[in-house]
């Protein structure tokens, strides 16, 4: 029996599941897939649940199900590649011939004082929970501080804007306009949108340290009765604690076919992987499409195909129910038409996938 083990249920997970299901699965290969939760979460609309904007029903989707899968809930505590085993607490180990990493990301805080303790996430449905919670049961005129003018941070301030209007919220980049990964017109369409909206965005800014209800930007202190972050991610710290060769961002890199290279039965799928693009679902899941067609060609002791580079077809995103921006085929988009073809997207994945 051959064992294919997948770590992390996140938008990797699922597309490589997806694609080995629609083919004539072989007999002989079972697939374990762990994950904390028991079922697999959108994370692109934690921004929403987090904002009150969104239900924690909208944004769960269910693992599919298949007579050669099975589904592990619990926690890794460790992952041993040169013994090809998989440590879980308070459980049995899983061995495995075959392993996909996809353990996602966490915050990355650089190094700044208070940071972790006294700022809330939106990285996993859990911690989205509880920011809801926080920023849900601020009183009218509390002020919310956002750390971090990125993809995460503008759909956060724009929604909790949408959901709260009552609130004042300050939204902090180091940049001298939000959105520097796009190209200048949709940072400065995004910064004329919260400007109509009298969000604060506070520009060219360097947040040296954080306190309880406070924040100092160039040391100057900021009260906030509450604040995010959303200023950088970096892997799984399980995957920062492999002893395998990373980039900069402590990412993996991988060789050609999307594995190790010194530990050729295991591969690499979404943000933990060493890619020439910013970590994102989609280019997760056209990672994970290539890597089912390795895993289909192994068990049919095929030679592995040349694989094209990954290409990403564009990024989405949301400003409130009513507005978006992006860029689609390197053409700039502003306005209802990227908001509706991101809830179209959304539609598709929910009822292709549930």
């Amino acid at each position: 029996m051959k064992r294919l083990v997948l770590v992390g249920g996140g938008y990797g997970g699922m597309r490589i599941l997806q694609k080995l299901f629609a083919q004539d699965l072989p007999k002989d290969v079972s697939i374990t897939l762990v994950d904390r939760n028991p079922y697999h979460s959108l994370k692109t609309e934690y921004y929403a649940l987090a904002a009150g904007t969104a239900s924690d029903h909208h944004i769960r989707v269910q693992f599919p199900t298949h007579p050669n899968l099975e589904v592990k809930y619990g926690e890794i505590t460790e992952l041993d590649l040169n013994e090809n085993v998989i440590h879980l607490k308070d459980d049995e180990s899983i061995p495995y011939d075959s392993l996909v990493i996809g353990l996602g990301c966490e915050d990355k805080y650089h190094n700044v004082p208070g940071a972790k303790e006294h700022t809330m996430s939106i990285q996993t449905i859990d911690s989205s929970r509880r920011t809801y919670e926080v920023l849900n049961n601020l009183g009218a005129r509390s002020v919310v501080g956002i750390v971090g003018g990125g993809l995460s941070g503008v759909e956060l301030a724009s929604e909790l804007h949408e959901s709260r209007p009552d609130l004042e919220i300050k939204l902090f980049d180091r940049g001298k306009t939000i959105l520097s990964a796009f190209p200048d017109r949709l940072g400065n369409y995004v910064q004329t949108w919260f400007e109509d909206r009298d969000v604060t965005v506070v520009s060219e800014s360097n947040i040296t340290m954080v306190e309880p209800n406070t924040l100092y930007n160039h040391g100057d202190p900021v009260h906030c009765d509450a604040i995010v972050w959303t200023a950088g991610i970096q892997p799984n710290q399980l995957v920062r604690d492999l002893d395998v060769e990373k980039d900069g961002q402590q990412r993996i890199i991988l060789d050609e076919h999307h594995k190790i290279p010194d530990h050729s039965n295991v591969f690499v799928v979404g943000d933990c992987a060493s890619l020439p693009y910013s970590p994102s679902a989609q280019l997760a899941e056209e990672q994970a499409e290539q890597i089912a067609l390795v895993l289909q060609k192994e068990w049919k002791q095929e030679a592995l195909p040349k694989l094209p580079p990954i290409k990403v077809k564009g990024t989405l995103g949301s400003l409130g129910s009513k507005h978006g921006f992006g860029v689609m085929a390197n053409r700039p988009l502003t306005g209802r038409v990227p908001r509706l073809l991101k809830s179209g997207i959304l539609w598709m994945y929910k009822n292709h996938n549930g």
